[in-house]
């Protein structure tokens, strides 16, 4: 058996910037209470909060659960509160070079969308993310904007030439997500490793962007066995799994 369980948030835990539902926030209770788990996405910390935290039973064994948001920069622990431990957060100047740069890269693909919900560009302090519907677009047009990654790829093309300083990775359902490079969720399992004191073959990781460009792949790259799923419903399968070989 592994000895620490790393999913994915959107598209794996949860649909898209949505809360956990009842099964899935009951199957993790019962997953904390035999394995650790880590939880790696691109969403911020209040994101977390709204998806996972909020949704957790109150006698869930938070301790063994940590939680690295935007891909890994950042890294929350809990001892009776969530700490941060860390935060790589990009200068004034590399968040004005990745927004400007995302914008002409959108324009150059031509795959702006017509009708967008919100802002677009968010900086998340360690991590821009560029939501190609905005910020608030409705879950239906999100999941049919771009299913097959064939848009953002045209941007993440345009992007690894005229942004080659930075990690540029596709996540979610209309998701960019771009960092310093190295900082990923590669650097996110390395980091877990270092902190939890588990090496690096007794972690699994599960995810729905473990494709090359993916930014789940970086996960598979750092030497993790993964799992891939389509969505959530896969996701509580592999978890009712885990939790009945983990029985004494």
């Amino acid at each position: 058996m592994k000895r620490l369980i790393v999913f994915d948030l959107d598209g794996t835990l949860a649909k898209s910037k949505s809360a956990l539902d009842d099964e899935m926030a009951s199957l993790l209770e019962r997953l904390l209470q035999v394995e650790k788990v880590a939880i790696i996405s691109g969403g911020d910390w209040p994101q977390f909060q709204t998806q996972v935290v909020d949704r957790l039973p109150a006698n869930s064994a938070l301790a063994n659960l940590s939680l690295l948001p935007t891909s890994g920069t950042k890294f929350f622990s809990y001892d009776g509160q969530w700490r941060k431990l860390y935060s790589e957060d990009l200068s004034d100047a590399e968040r004005h070079t990745i927004e400007d740069m995302l914008e002409k890269a959108v324009a150059q693909a031509g795959v702006q969308p017509a009708q967008t919900w919100g802002e677009r560009i968010e900086d998340r302090g360690t991590q821009i993310t560029y939501s190609a519907l905005g910020q608030q677009a409705p879950l239906e047009a999100k999941e049919t904007w771009d299913p097959d990654f064939a848009k953002r790829k045209a941007i993440q093309a345009i992007l690894e030439t005229t942004l080659p300083n930075f990690s540029v990775r596709l996540g979610g359902t209309t998701s960019i997500d771009v960092t310093r490079p190295g900082i990923d969720k590669a650097y996110g399992i390395h980091k877990l490793r270092d902190i939890l004191h588990i090496p690096i073959e007794q972690m699994l990781y599960v995810g729905d962007a473990i494709f090359p460009g993916g930014n789940d792949y970086a996960a598979l790259q750092a030497g993790v066995d993964c799992i891939a799923v389509r969505d959530p419903e896969d996701s509580k399968r592999v978890i009712e799994t885990v939790i009945a070989c983990a029985k004494p």
